[in-house]
């Protein structure tokens, strides 16, 4: 069987992307990209993701949405969102930027938090995903890419008048799943509130008996809850007024999300609280606007109920955005920008710090022929952790009638957050095999390089394909080390060996992104989608070091997905495959295999404004993990009814 749907999926890579043919895909205008460029225009590899694909795919939250898009791997530690890390390019889970309208949400604490996105569903007008470095445009952390998430009400995008909806659903073991929202557009005032909860109690993971290993049954048990409210107002003098809030909430089995210890049961409590504030000005030819960011997340992590063993975290993230926008011409556009941050942690374990971060950026766009784009950016950049950095970038696109050929070049930085820098350095006689935090950590630099080409065949067929190489310098990740080699870091005990945070010289990277999307229409109401892409990847390091989390990506990466439109019935297939360097931990009798094959299924029906779905993952109940030691849920059962007003 597996054989058979490999092939398939192989084959369906010649038919099949992620992105509508129609011209309103390509006309958007991908704020990500900070200048107002169409994605023909970025010179980047760039996937728009709109409300009606979202309603569609078999996926409740965004990170299982996200497994689908070609060239992101997502790697879960438990089903529905619980908790998820992002890669790009081969990246680390830590190099890739998140953001929500426009403001990063990046979390100081640690990188395993980025895909906490505090956004439900409904509320989202579209998602875009630049591949490639942006650290230009946003400073440090977009590396492997940034996922930028665009809300209904910040966007523009809510329908006028009052419109709302909410639906409800059960699932195996004991699921329950609720959303709704509610908004309004009239007389300048734009108004949104949304919701979702999923909670479920798990499956039941068996407990493993051997001749010396005896581990105890458990449930990988899931409460996540998410809040958001979003107002627009229009002010004198052609200022918008625009502020968010938004609040998630997680509670859920982490054991062996993190260690491969017999003793681990360990459970985590987190929270996130985000708030912007954006002042916006658009004139006939230039633009101003202020933004003011907070994010507040609280994180306890209990290792195991059988000793003292909590890990309580708050931290805290101010960010302050200024920039302007010149339209001097149609051939030339030129903006510059401010932005300052403070980000503070309080913690038992990895102690009180705070750090200050600041930079100031210039880019452009000119246009000196018609079918030519070339856009530039260079930003001055400011960080306790790294002292002073120059970080340049330059794209271009070139147009041949419908066809793109476009590339890029720039370079990238990030610095270690808090857990790579003081994790376990206030634990009295830490145990042998722990993460080990280093203060003195320098930070990650690199250069990205790619060469891609947008090949719209027909008007139902479009191929990209696009290269990328990437040379990095000083990148951290967790080596075991002896305590002999550590020096006077943590309460150590005498010879043991302890995952110790390091920079590791120089690790290269490169790969291939294919692409392509496939589109036919029955009619009005009827359209047959096949979306797909391979991206293969490699990671070496000059050191040979045998590292954690830096080669942990896949090496090949399939996705498929069929979306099918017949009248008021829909039907969704989507598919992964990836191929990976497998692992065994003997510890918990725990072994990640070398590939899994992925399927997810959604079905539904719309009647006036009530709608049913049924969901299904993991069809074919693949026993598989994404993470060393965290089984994922087999096969799972979702019935919703939806309604809309």
């Amino acid at each position: 069987m597996k054989t058979v749907l490999l092939t398939s999926l192989a084959l369906l890579v010649h038919f099949s992307a992620w992105s509508q043919l129609s011209e309103d895909i390509d006309t958007i205008l991908v704020a990500a990209n900070q200048l107002p460029t169409t994605i023909r225009e970025t010179g980047r590899n760039v996937t728009i993701i709109r409300p009606e694909q979202i309603r569609k795919m078999p996926a409740v939250s965004i990170d299982e949405l996200l497994q689908f898009v070609p060239g992101v791997e997502v790697q879960s530690r438990n089903g529905f969102g619980a908790q998820a890390d992002i890669l790009m390019r081969g990246s680390t889970f830590a190099q890739v930027l998140v953001l929500v309208d426009g403001v990063r949400l990046n979390d100081p604490l640690t990188a395993h938090f980025n895909g906490n996105i505090p956004v439900a569903n409904e509320e989202i007008a579209r998602i875009e995903i630049l591949r490639g470095p942006s650290a230009a445009m946003y400073g440090p952390d977009a590396v492997g890419g940034l996922i930028n998430v665009v809300t209904k009400t910040f966007s523009g995008n809510n329908q006028g008048g009052w419109n709302g909806g909410a639906e409800v659903g059960i699932g195996s073991n004991a699921q329950v799943l609720a959303k709704g929202q509610v908004s309004s557009k009239s007389d300048g005032v734009s108004f949104s509130l949304a919701g979702q909860f999923n909670k479920s109690r798990g499956e039941l993971i068996p407990e493993v008996v051997g001749d010396d290993l005896f581990l105890e049954s458990y449930r990988n048990y899931f409460d996540i809850r998410t809040f958001g409210a979003a107002l627009m107002l229009d002010m004198k003098n052609q200022w918008k007024l625009k502020l968010r809030s938004s609040y998630d909430y997680r509670d859920f089995s982490a054991r062996y999300f993190f260690t491969s210890s017999p003793f681990d049961k360990s459970t985590e409590k987190t929270t996130n609280s985000f708030n912007i504030i954006k002042l916006e000005k658009i004139r006939k030819n230039s633009s101003s606007d202020f933004q003011f960011g907070y994010k507040y997340n609280t994180d306890v992590f209990i290792f195991s109920p059988d000793f003292a063993s909590t890990n309580s975290h708050k931290t805290h993230f101010v960010n302050l955005l200024a920039n302007h926008l010149f339209n001097i011409n149609e051939k030339l556009i030129f903006k510059s920008g401010l932005q300052l941050d403070r980000r503070s942690i309080k913690s038992n374990d990895r102690g009180d710090h705070y750090d200050w971060h600041g930079g100031v950026y210039v880019m452009g766009l000119v246009k000196p022929v018609e079918s030519l784009n070339l856009s530039a950016s260079l930003r001055a950049d400011y960080d306790q952790n790294y002292d002073f950095e120059i970080l340049p970038q330059f794209n271009i696109s070139y147009l041949i009638d419908q066809w793109v050929i476009r590339g890029s070049v720039g370079r990238s930085i990030r610095a270690a957050d808090y857990t790579e820098r003081y994790v376990s350095n206030n634990l009295a006689m830490l145990t042998p095999g722990r993460n080990l935090g280093n203060p003195d950590l320098l930070a990650e630099s690199s250069w990205s390089e790619e060469l891609g080409f947008d090949l719209p065949l027909n008007r139902k067929w479009k191929v990209k394909i696009t290269g990328f190489l990437r040379q990095s310098e000083q990148l951290i990740d967790y080596v075991l080390t002896n305590e002999s080699e550590i020096g006077n870091i943590g309460d150590l005990q005498s010879g043991a060996d302890y995952f110790f945070a390091q920079n590791i010289s120089r690790v290269n990277t490169k790969g291939l992104e294919l692409e392509s999307v496939f589109r036919q229409r029955f009619g009005v109401k009827s359209e047959w989608q096949i979306i797909a892409g391979y991206t293969r990847q490699n990671t070496t390091n000059a050191q040979g070091v045998a590292s954690v989390y830096i080669a942990n990506h896949a090496k090949d990466l399939f996705t498929v997905s069929s979306l099918l439109d017949f009248g008021d019935f829909r039907l969704t297939l989507s598919g992964l495959y990836k191929n990976r360097n497998a692992r065994i931990a003997q510890a918990i009798n725990s072994d990640l295999g070398a590939d899994y094959m992925l399927w997810n299924m959604k079905a539904g029906y719309t009647l006036k404004k009530y709608s049913l779905s049924v969901q299904v993952q993991n069809m074919f109940d693949e026993s598989y993990q994404n993470i060393l030691g965290a089984p994922m849920p087999g096969r799972w059962f979702s019935l919703s009814l939806g309604w809309g007003i």
